[in-house]
């Protein structure tokens, strides 16, 4: 195998989509790794000798796993620079850039799950990321009068939050807010987002079909 392809693990219709689609955006030669968890495949053996923790995404390039959404999302476009979906670091928007994607895995992810679970956030004084309603509010306020978290150009945090929302959405655990389905919208009309949903609705229905 060349150690400079990426290899991306991926499900159809999981967290590693966003991973595949900021792959097809940064024009990232790369070959997937199908799990079927629809089988079960993230939790056999072959798979947690890769990912302890079970869980998808993962990539591995040059020899080297990385697992862990926002790591892999600043890996790639830092990898791909001439995509320019990331502020280079004397950029002042690397700053902004970074705190909304370290957000999205450091207070999103665990909020969302309170609210998909229907359960209180912990006290406000020991929470490590607050209430779900504080940490949406948060995004949204960054986007009320911009198409882009860091303001006219699209960047990897858009394809992060972008994908998470309309899966969010989708499961209805969002508001009903204009300032959320505009956002989604532009995000799911690219046609990098088209491409992957298509393709990994028929690898879902293939899994689904094998599982039975």
């Amino acid at each position: 195998m060349n150690d400079d392809k990426i290899t991306l693990f991926h499900a159809p219709q999981s967290r590693s989509a966003g991973v595949r689609i900021l792959l097809e955006e940064l024009g990232a030669p790369h070959e997937l790794h199908v799990i079927n968890m629809k089988a079960g495949e993230q939790r056999s053996a072959p798979y947690l000798a890769i990912n302890p923790l079970g869980k998808l995404p993962a990539i591995r390039h040059r020899g080297m796993l990385v697992t862990e959404q926002v790591a892999i999302y600043i890996y790639l476009a830092d990898l791909f620079p001439e995509a320019g979906m990331a502020p280079r670091l004397d950029n002042p928007l690397r700053g902004p850039y970074l705190r909304w994607l370290a957000l999205y895995g450091a207070c999103y992810e665990p909020a969302l799950v309170d609210r998909a679970l229907k359960r209180e956030p912990g006290p406000a004084a020991i929470s490590p990321y607050g209430s779900f309603d504080v940490v949406l509010d948060t995004v949204l306020g960054e986007l009320g009068d911009k198409p882009y978290l860091l303001g006219e150009t699209i960047s990897a945090a858009d394809i992060l939050w972008g994908t998470s929302l309309r899966w969010s959405s989708a499961f209805g655990l969002l508001p009903e807010r204009p300032v959320i389905s505009d956002y989604i919208a532009r995000i799911s009309g690219r046609p990098a987002v088209l491409k992957v949903t298509q393709e990994d609705a028929a690898l879902a229905e293939e899994h689904a079909k094998l599982a039975q």
